[in-house]
């Protein structure tokens, strides 16, 4: 009977890759997920054993690990907090206990790559810990280690193409120049599959990369070669911190912010191959794939990219929104110079300044918002958020008519009300697609709030004058 390997993480896009690979070359295949309906669709989803539990329960691993030659753990936490770690730790005891007591012959692990005793984030520090797990129980462990993955569904390469397709022109942080070995998936799945039969005495961290080692920036550069786009131009400078890459990354890519920092802690370090692993894991016969020839192949299977265009339609209308705005507002004139305005009202100048970052932002974020539902093909989604946004620039265009050229802050006010209700819907769906997309269009909301009070107060003060017209 052919060999049974377990593969948890099957609905990353490592594990994904691997199901077909084991099948293919002969083995029998379980996996197990919290939800059996997300891998039913697969292209393989009938073809393999699949086991609905948690990877972390006893009785679900006692089910999964029944009879199992190879596990793969491909599990580890992209979600921040302060107890991720220990979770991540948890589980991979349990899951180490599990194997031991279903005499499995072998675990193989994918970790990331690191050099060593260097100050690791608190994620790249937890996927170390959780091999050490793994390689300290009873059953032999293959902890293979890996930099940027390229490959149409990696987190990591999203990021390269992304940053590649939308940013001709980059300040970036001083990281960029730090040596990474990138590796295609293909390649990666490959190695993985011969782990499973390594000699039963080998227990041991194993780094795999591609053929060549590239400075980030240099990858950003070769993608955009590759792709056709114009030439990239980065210039590095030492403010940019984890943090606040992590958060520009969450606006100018479709990838959470959650996301994005674990990947950005990771290249922090030069992450080079530096063990003898080729001696155990050789190369396929053909060698392995360039970088070139990699992101070639994943764009093949990349969707399309509707960023820039989502950028630029929403841009557009911001710029019409607003210059509808300047047109309709006449500060100079008699009737409103004859105002009783409120003494906590800003000065006038500060109306275009705090509105110019407003509309940036309105654009930025509803692009990005967009364009992450269209990623995941939930284009309803994305049309509902146009539609959302359309009546939003209305309303938003339409206060400055009514206040400036019909003069009637009573009626502004109760426009300014719509409009805030308006930014706060706008701004939960923005919040459903990411936290941090939120959190930037927030602002927006709650200066039309201000506005509205500012109106009402205006119409209060000024009731004989409305009146009169």
């Amino acid at each position: 009977m052919a060999r049974l390997a377990l593969v948890t993480g099957a609905s990353g896009h490592v594990g994904g890759a691997l199901v077909p690979r084991l099948l293919d070359d002969g083995w029998r295949v379980r996996v197990l997920t919290r939800r059996a309906a997300s891998l039913v669709e697969e292209p393989w989803g009938e073809s393999v054993d699949i086991v609905e539990g948690d990877a972390g329960d006893r009785d679900s691993l006692a089910r999964a690990l029944d009879g199992v030659d190879v596990a793969y753990y491909l599990i580890h936490s992209m979600a921040s907090g302060k107890d991720f770690a220990e979770r991540d730790a948890a589980m991979a005891r349990v899951f180490s206990h599990a194997a031991e007591g279903a005499h499995v012959r072998r675990l193989v692990y994918l970790g990331g790559l690191h050099p060593p005793g260097a100050d690791l984030s608190p994620h790249l520090a937890s996927r170390v810990e959780v091999g050490e797990i793994l390689l300290g129980s009873r059953v032999p462990t293959a902890a293979l280690q890996a930099a940027v993955v390229i490959g149409a569904g990696s987190i990591s390469f999203q990021m390269l193409r992304y940053l590649s397709a939308r940013l001709p022109v980059m300040l970036a942080p001083k990281w960029l120049s730090n040596r990474v070995q990138p590796i295609a998936i293909d390649d990666l799945v490959q190695q993985l599959v011969a782990a499973a039969d390594l000699p039963d005495d080998v227990n041991r961290t194993l780094d795999v990369g591609g053929p060549e080692v590239l400075t980030y920036a240099d990858m950003i550069r070769r993608f955009a070669r590759v792709t056709g786009l114009s030439r990239r131009r980065i210039r590095t400078v030492p403010v940019l911190t984890p943090g606040l890459a992590s958060r520009w990354i969450g606006l100018v890519t479709p990838l959470d912010t959650r996301v994005a920092r674990p990947l950005v802690d990771s290249l922090v370090h030069e992450v080079v191959c530096r063990d003898d692993a080729e001696r155990l894991l050789p190369p396929p016969p053909d060698g392995l794939l360039g970088f070139d020839d990699a992101v070639r192949a994943a764009m093949r299977d990349a969707a399309p990219d509707h960023g820039l265009r989502n950028l630029a339609l929403a841009s557009a209308a911001t710029a019409v929104t607003a210059v509808a705005g300047a047109l309709a507002t006449d500060p100079t004139s008699r009737w409103y110079r004859d105002l009783d305005l409120p003494a906590w009202q800003p000065p006038p100048a500060a109306f275009p300044v705090v509105w110019t970052a407003l509309y940036a932002d309105i654009a930025l974020v509803s692009a990005a918002t967009v364009t992450a539902a269209e990623r995941r093909g939930e284009r309803g989604a994305g049309a509902n958020y146009w539609r959302g946004l359309a009546v939003n620039l209305l309303l938003n265009g339409g206060w400055s008519v009514i206040f400036w050229r019909g003069r009637r802050p009573d009626l502004a006010a109760i426009e300014a009300a719509l409009l805030t209700a308006s930014s706060a819907h706008l701004t939960r769906r923005a919040t459903r697609e990411s936290a941090h997309r939120g959190r930037l269009l927030a602002p927006y909301p709650l200066w039309c709030g201000f506005a509205t009070m500012l109106s009402a107060e205006i119409a209060r003060r000024n009731r004989r004058s409305t009146a009169r017209r």
